[in-house]
């Protein structure tokens, strides 16, 4: 393991922001990290996977350890079912398309979002009707202070939309190393009501999809919506779609009748955001490197030399333009550091 002074983040977020960690590390094993923690206890640090899910307005004051770990296995599996273990490390997009080439299924409909996979219970992630707690078992996380391993079981993680233990009570105490997922092997549940799936398929002739359709056809409607964080910096979705009561969604819809919504509870709605943000006018603006992706609303995008700050002031005056107009607030899913 190499010390890096003054180490520039610009390759490890994918807004592609220009930012310095006082110090880097990349740990490619449980040992590793348990050493970096023992030998940096007082110092400040801060956990780095995929950068997929952040924004950074400043650089790092701190210890920045990268989770480089890596491997897949099958611990457990029976005529229906399969237990994967995957390492933090991964990418989440491969570790999908490896579990479809095996034919388990339960994350097809999750393809191509980005970041790592030690990462994904802490969000919840989710797309096109699945989230992660559908799917995850437990995940293993070294306790930073002492570095004792805990196994956190899905109820321990507290799910919520975009929403886990580890965004809460457990926020800056643990370090996810591993994730285990329950997968299907046979009898797979093919989940084609949410979004444009179902139109994507019949737009490619399939009828009966299998799990590899509905990836294929999740991959071809990111691809069309969705920059590709390597051609112009994003973190996908900026914004949650915001979740609100149903006597306060009766009366804004009054005044707003068009405004499209979905049924996420018998008292609760879910608007998207997506909706509200090009109904105010932002979808494709700019604002010098700063902007709105021009086929999706919902993503923020980097044009180049675009500072955190300058991302962040675009994505303050959205909330508030929507506030103003809709009564709605809206909340940043990415983490701005």
């Amino acid at each position: 393991m190499e010390i890096h002074n003054q180490f520039s983040l610009k390759n490890y977020n994918t807004f592609g922001i220009e930012a310095k960690a006082k110090q880097f590390v990349a740990v490619h094993s449980v040992e590793e990290l348990q050493s970096i923690l023992q030998k940096y206890a007082h110092e400040k640090k801060f956990v780095l996977g995929g950068g997929s899910n952040m924004l950074l307005t400043k650089d790092i004051d701190a210890l920045v350890i990268h989770i480089d770990l890596k491997g897949k296995k099958i611990i457990k599996e029976t005529d229906d079912w399969v237990w994967v273990e995957c390492q933090a490390g991964e990418n989440w997009h491969e570790f999908v398309l490896w579990t479809l080439s095996k034919n388990f299924g339960g994350l097809e409909n999750m393809s191509l979002i980005p970041g790592n996979v030690g990462t994904t219970p802490v969000q919840n992630i989710g797309a096109y009707g699945t989230e992660i707690k559908d799917t995850m078992v437990s995940c293993d996380a070294m306790t930073i202070d002492s570095q004792a391993m805990k196994t956190f079981s899905n109820a321990d993680c507290h799910f919520g939309y975009r929403e886990s233990v580890f965004k809460q009570e457990a926020k800056d105490h643990y370090i996810i190393t591993s994730v285990v997922f329950q997968l299907t092997k046979r009898h797979h549940k093919i989940n084609t009501a949410y979004g444009d799936i179902q139109s994507e398929l019949s737009k490619q002739g399939i009828e009966n999809p299998t799990i590899q359709d509905v990836s294929n056809a999740v991959i071809a409607i990111r691809q069309s919506k969705l920059p590709d964080p390597k051609e112009l910096g994003n973190s996908g979705s900026f914004f949650k779609n915001p979740i609100l009561l149903k006597t306060d969604f009766e009366k804004i819809h009054q005044q707003f009748p068009e405004m499209k919504y979905f049924d996420v509870s018998p008292t609760e709605v879910k608007v998207p955001a997506g909706w509200l943000i090009e109904q105010a006018g932002f979808k494709g603006k700019r604002f010098g490197d700063a902007g709105i992706h021009k086929n999706q609303a919902l993503v923020l995008v980097n044009y180049g030399n675009a500072t955190g700050q300058e991302i962040l002031n675009v994505s303050k005056d959205i909330q508030e333009t929507i506030y103003n107009t809709f009564g709605i607030r809206i909340e940043a899913e990415v983490n701005v550091i």
